[in-house]
């Protein structure tokens, strides 16, 4: 924990004592710019909150918006005291909203953000440095954009490894094959890190199964109708050829087994990834064999703690490590052995988070090949 962390209640109490002494003796916050540590510090006493992203319609997005309002209820708000800044698959919306928050507010915000496409991130950490605004991004990012080169706006990118997790996931699928067939993978929007390195994953079990062949790869963009549609068109293709289905999400898997369905095929195993409380539900029921839990509940929540708590000057983000600026949240391979277990401690009760432990849940850095 850095010594922010450490100091920061002492040193806070001391700066609020000394602004209610000099607001009685008629002084102004700019006649006692040592108080706040700088300039700005006194703005970002109660920055605005807002959670930017794709939409609330998925289990898994609405797990990571559900983590921001925690951590909003936890400092004495109400969750709608945290902004929605919903881009429905938008980059442009993306930017432009967020724009429009940090113009509202004067820069005075904190926002967590899903940028919806890895070049978008970019633009967003300029637009929040330049308002004077704090960022936290999840998931897309460029790999030449880091938030040291940005700055102390720019706080930090939180990512969970797809790659490593995708493969323990098809190395499950694989062997429910008897380590022969054919599989396909539907996979996410081309361009986000997450579909990419999740195909990757894929790929780099395959290296050990050589009887296992990779009959196709497309894109179903994350969405369950894509994915039925797609999953049709495989099956005219290639019929019982497939013997396993990869997929990178856990709608997407919903519409494979549509698809399946539609076509009365049984008995042919697939993998997902998001660990949603359906997807897991379907694990217990043996329609799914297995999906990834990235725990996106504690993720939206953290990624706003985060920068909140550079915005109000608890800890000085240029001041910490790399591996606290980019870092993996923790990932869990769900199969029916656990499911169970695993349901009863993440999906039928509400696990209580430290919103103040801001790496505690660090899988370490992001680390770039």
């Amino acid at each position: 924990m850095s010594t922010f962390i450490k100091d920061f209640i002492e040193k806070e109490t001391i700066n609020r004592r000394n602004f209610l002494l000099a607001t009685a003796t008629g002084l102004g916050a700019a006649a006692m710019p040592g108080v706040f540590g700088g300039g700005a510090a006194l703005a970002a006493e109660n920055p605005a909150l807002a959670w930017s992203y794709r939409d609330r319609a998925s289990a898994y997005w609405n797990a990571i918006v559900s983590g921001g309002e925690d951590f909003t209820v936890s400092l004495g708000k109400t969750a709608a005291d945290m902004t929605s800044l919903i881009n429905e698959g938008s980059s442009e919306k993306s930017l432009a909203d967020i724009k429009a928050f940090l113009a509202k507010n004067s820069g005075n915000c904190a926002i967590a953000c899903d940028a919806n496409d890895s070049p978008n991130a970019r633009p967003v950490a300029e637009a929040c440095k330049e308002a004077g605004g704090y960022v936290t991004t999840i998931w897309n990012k460029t790999d030449d954009l880091h938030p040291w080169d940005i700055g102390d706006n720019y706080v930090a990118h939180l990512s969970w490894s797809g790659e490593k997790p995708s493969e323990e996931a098809a190395r499950v699928l694989f062997k429910a094959m008897g380590g022969k067939g054919g599989v396909v993978h539907l996979g996410g929007i081309p361009a986000n890190i997450p579909a990419i390195e999740r195909l990757q994953g894929l790929k780099n079990a395959l290296v050990d199964f050589p009887e296992i062949e990779l009959l196709d790869v497309q894109s179903a963009d994350w969405d369950t109708q894509k994915a039925t549609e797609l999953m049709a068109s495989f099956i005219t293709r290639y019929g019982d050829k497939i013997t396993g289905v990869h997929c990178a999400n856990d709608n997407i898997a919903y519409g494979v087994i549509e698809a399946f369905k539609a076509e009365g095929i049984t008995g042919v195993p697939i993998v997902a990834f998001d660990g949603n409380p359906e997807a897991v539900q379907m694990v217990i029921d043996g329609a799914l064999l297995a999906t990834v839990f990235t725990n996106p509940r504690w993720g939206g929540g953290i990624a706003l703690s985060l920068a909140y708590h550079a915005a109000i000057g608890t800890f000085k983000p240029s001041e910490e490590p790399n591996e606290h600026r980019e870092f993996y949240g923790p990932s869990i391979v769900v199969t029916h052995d656990d499911a169970m277990d695993f349901k009863a401690k993440y999906m039928d009760s509400t696990p209580v988070y430290d919103w103040k432990d801001l790496w505690g849940q660090s899988a370490g850095g992001i680390v770039y090949k």
